[in-house]
């Protein structure tokens, strides 16, 4: 099967586990007592973004957490940090150094609106100061507003962090077949972004390349057998 097989595949596995989860959810309705797994990968869509028979909505991040041994963090605990805060002294906005998914975002958005000059700190650094977040606020909440008006999926793959992660091998293959990077503006791209979409101006040149909010795993190709994979979690899901 060629790639374009593939990818119709995956969507089809996909959207065989949307309706078990009663459909997609948005981050800015969710919080932790909903019975998220313990551990898993998430798939976001992104409102106007769509496969090319223009109806299918179009992964645009795939993602997964703790991937090192004897990591704690937990699937809602990584989805909760893309979604930032609710309330507090930065209600509405969040933390871009512990999210690359808000990096990235945040990027785009400051290069569409000419103001990378206004918050040369984004970005820089793992930590920052009080007066830097303060002055960063405002692009954090429309960071913000921004994922939390993305769908997305999850699937339930509850296995140990560490270099055999079954998690890290379908987020990575998951990414190389959706990847476009190398070929993103020429005929051999497949359910490439649209011309508005906000990646075009990421600072990241794996995002713009790629047609995803994902910068690793983007020029690594893909095992057409994690599909088989990618059901077989599935199938365990929706026996439970």
């Amino acid at each position: 099967m060629e790639r374009r097989e593939h990818l119709d595949r995956f969507y089809e596995l996909l959207g065989e586990f949307e309706g078990g989860l009663g459909g997609r959810r948005m981050l800015g309705e969710c919080h932790g007592r909903m019975g998220w797994p313990r551990r898993g990968v998430y798939f976001f869509f992104e409102p106007g973004e769509f496969r090319e028979d223009g109806k299918t909505p179009r992964v645009v991040r795939v993602g997964t957490h703790g991937l090192k041994e004897g990591s704690k963090s937990t699937l809602w605990g990584r989805l909760r940090q893309h979604r930032g805060s609710i309330g507090g002294g930065l209600a509405g906005g969040g933390n871009h150094r512990g999210s690359v998914f808000r990096l990235h975002v945040g990027t785009a958005i400051l290069r569409r609106e000419s103001q990378e000059a206004q918050y040369p700190t984004w970005g820089v650094g793992s930590s920052a100061s009080r007066a830097e977040r303060a002055h960063e606020y405002p692009i954090e909440k429309l960071v913000s507003e921004h994922i939390r008006s993305m769908p997305f999926l999850w699937l339930d793959v509850d296995d140990e962090p560490g270099p055999y992660s079954m998690r890290g091998y379908i987020e990575r293959n998951a990414i190389g077949l959706l990847s476009n990077y190398s070929t993103i503006d020429t005929p051999k791209a497949l359910d490439p972004p649209s011309t508005d979409w906000l990646g075009h101006h990421c600072q990241n040149e794996k995002v713009r390349g790629s047609g995803l909010w994902n910068s690793n795993h983007t020029n690594e190709g893909y095992e057409s057998d994690f599909l088989i994979t990618l059901e077989g979690h599935i199938k365990l899901m929706q026996a439970q």
